[in-house]
C-alpha cells in the first residue's frame, strides 16, 4: 500500500505517512484575526474528531491572530497562504505548525526561497497545493484541457522548486471538483512520489452533493491505499465535513472508534415514527467513545435479524420495539421510551 511506504512527516505533536494513522483535517470559516469566533469554532472541531485545522492567512493581522489561537487550541495549526510571501513567514513566526503555499503564487525565486529558509530554520513542513482551477495556461496547452497528467506535473514542478533548495519536508496536495479526474490524478502521483500525500475532492458542494462526491471520489483513492490526510470539502458548517470524513474512514476499514448507526429506509410495514427515532439515535451516539454498531429497524421482516446482529437493536412493532443487546431480547418498549432504552444501555454498556 502506498502510504505505508510514504515519507514520515511531524506537524505539530503529530505524525502523518509511514503507515500511521489517517488524519482528519478542516478548515475554519471565520475571519482568522477573530480569534475568540476562531478558537470556539476550532474546539467544536476538536469535539467533532478533528485532528489538523487550518486557517486562512490573507493579512498581518491574521498571522499575528495565530499565535493567540495556538495557544487555546489542542491540535496542530495550519495556515493557508496565497499571494504574499511575507504572510507565509509572519505565520512561521507566530507558530503555524505547518504551511500550505502554491509556489506559483507567493512571488519569484527569491521569495520561495525566504519562505523555505524560514520553513528550514524552524523544522515546519510544507503543504505543496494545486488545483485544478488553476492550472498553468502551459499545461492547459500542452494537455489539451485540464486533465489528471496536467495536475501531477505542475505539482511535481511545484514539489522540484523546493527540493531545489534544498528541502523536502513536504506533503503534497492535489485537488480537483471532478471526481474521476481527481482519482486520476492521485493515481498517477502516487506512482511517482513517495511524500504524503493530503487528499480531497475540492469545491464538492453542498453537505448533500458534496457529500456524496466526496464520499466516491475518496472511497476511490483512500481503498487503493492512497492518502495520508484527508478533508471532505463541504459549503457548509466545517463540523460536517469531520463527521462525513469519520464516516467515510470507518467505512473503509481506515478507523475504528465511535458507534455506527445502522438503520433500515422504512416502508409500509413500519409502525413506529423510525424516521425521526434513527435521526434522534444518529445524534445521541455522536457524544459515546463506544466502538459498538446500533441498528434501528421498523419492521418483523428483517428488524429483528438486523437488531440481533449488532450490540444495540431496536426492531420496531405496532407502536412499540424489541430491545436487543449482544443477540439477546432484553425487553418490549412503548415507542415513545425507546430513545430513553437506548440511551441507559449506552450509559450502561459493558
Amino acid at each position: 500500500m502506498h502510504r505505508d511506504h510514504t515519507r514520515t512527516i511531524r506537524i505539530g505533536d503529530k505524525k502523518i505517512g509511514g503507515g500511521h494513522p489517517i488524519l482528519i483535517q478542516s478548515m475554519t470559516n471565520t475571519r482568522t484575526e477573530d480569534v475568540q469566533a476562531t478558537v470556539a469554532q476550532i474546539l467544536e472541531l476538536e469535539r467533532a474528531g478533528c485532528e489538523i485545522i487550518r486557517c486562512t492567512v490573507p493579512g498581518a493581522e491574521a498571522a499575528k491572530a495565530l499565535g493567540e489561537i495556538k495557544k487555546q487550541i489542542h491540535i496542530p495549526l495550519v495556515a493557508d497562504i496565497h499571494f504574499d510571501y511575507k504572510m507565509a513567514i509572519a505565520a512561521m513566526e507566530n507558530g503555524a505548525d505547518k504551511i500550505r503555499i502554491n509556489p506559483g503564487n507567493i512571488g519569484g525565486p527569491d521569495q520561495v526561497r525566504a519562505v523555505v529558509e524560514a520553513a528550514r530554520e524552524r523544522n515546519i513542513p510544507i503543504r505543496v497545493g494545486v488545483n485544478s482551477g488553476s492550472l498553468e495556461k502551459s499545461l492547459v496547452e500542452k494537455y489539451g484541457g485540464v486533465t489528471a497528467e496536467g495536475i501531477v506535473e505542475s505539482a511535481l514542478e511545484k514539489v522540484g522548486i523546493i527540493e531545489a533548495l534544498g528541502y523536502e519536508n513536504l506533503v503534497i496536495s492535489i485537488k480537483s471538483s471532478d471526481v474521476l479526474m481527481c482519482v486520476r490524478a492521485h493515481e498517477l502521483l502516487a506512482q511517482k512520489t513517495d511524500y504524503p500525500l493530503h487528499v480531497g475532492i475540492t469545491e464538492a458542494g453542498t453537505v448533500q452533493s458534496g457529500n456524496i462526491k466526496s464520499a466516491i471520489g475518496l472511497g476511490l483513492i483512500l481503498h487503493q491505499g492512497i492518502g495520508d490526510t484527508v478533508r471532505v470539502s463541504l459549503t457548509g458548517n466545517p463540523v460536517e465535513e469531520v463527521r462525513s470524513a469519520r464516516l467515510i474512514l470507518r467505512t473503509l476499514g481506515l478507523r475504528r472508534g465511535g458507534v455506527e448507526v445502522v438503520s433500515c429506509p422504512t416502508c409500509g410495514r413500519t409502525r413506529i415514527d423510525l424516521i425521526s427515532l434513527a435521526g434522534k439515535v444518529e445524534k445521541l451516539v455522536e457524544d459515546y467513545p463506544l466502538n459498538i454498531k446500533v441498528a434501528v429497524m421498523g419492521c418483523a421482516v428483517n428488524g429483528p435479524g438486523e437488531a440481533r446482529e449488532a450490540d444495540l437493536g431496536i426492531a420496531g412493532g405496532l407502536g412499540e420495539g424489541l430491545l436487543f443487546k449482544k443477540g439477546e431480547i432484553l425487553r418490549k418498549v412503548p415507542e415513545d421510551k425507546l430513545l430513553e432504552a437506548l440511551k441507559e444501555e449506552l450509559d450502561n454498556w459493558t
